[in-house]
């Protein structure tokens, strides 16, 4: 299938390893399939995203934000929060503790060789997995090319993907499902002009 991607869908997909990375993310998520698209597809599907008001710097903060404040996620916090365990109160002890910094100092530094080239054994190196819902994202894409009897799969069609199968993070970024559902006939509309 990868194959049938156009060298920009298939670079968005690289950079979504390299974001992911970045992020300290152990797994590829759709938002980082979205990363992608904002910093690799067609200036046209850039300025698409960019009226709905994502671009690749906001959403790369939006989520550097969301990953430091909240690592567990909402629902794990809740679920902690129900068995008498505040992570605010946690965290405010660590940082009284340990200075302000401390949870920002107990990420490991990536190790190097000696050509700047990470080593085995841990670390942020190496491939990183898609989860099922990104490969999902990516299955979607192709569906939505051979549905229009498109040839390759652009970077458009890898953006459909994400539209049809959001996951919360992404559906979050784009403001709610309202955006998403007004989004596609945009989309699709570009690739019309496009063909």
């Amino acid at each position: 299938m990868f194959e049938r991607f156009t060298k920009s869908a298939r670079t968005a997909i690289v950079m979504a390893q390299e974001d992911a990375r970045e992020l300290r993310s152990p797994t590829i998520e759709v938002e980082h399939v979205l990363l992608g698209l904002l910093s690799q597809s067609e200036d046209d599907l850039k300025a698409l995203l960019a009226d709905v008001g994502l671009t690749h710097a906001g959403v790369m903060s939006t989520l550097d934000v969301q990953g430091k404040s909240e690592p567990l996620g909402e629902e794990d916090a809740e679920a902690l929060r129900s068995i008498g365990i505040d992570l605010d109160a946690v965290r405010e002890t660590l940082e009284a503790n340990f200075g302000e910094d401390a949870l920002d100092r107990a990420i490991p530094e990536e190790r190097r060789g000696p050509f700047g080239w990470g080593r085995g054994g841990g670390g942020n190196f190496g491939h990183i997995p898609f989860t099922r819902d990104a490969k999902k994202v990516l299955e979607l894409s192709l569906r939505e090319a051979v549905a229009r009897k498109d040839k390759t799969i652009e970077s458009a069609h890898v953006l459909l993907g994400i539209l049809r199968a959001p996951n919360q993070t992404t559906v979050r970024l784009f403001g709610g499902s309202g955006p998403i559902h007004d989004l596609r006939p945009k989309v699709l509309a570009l690739l019309d002009r496009a063909a």
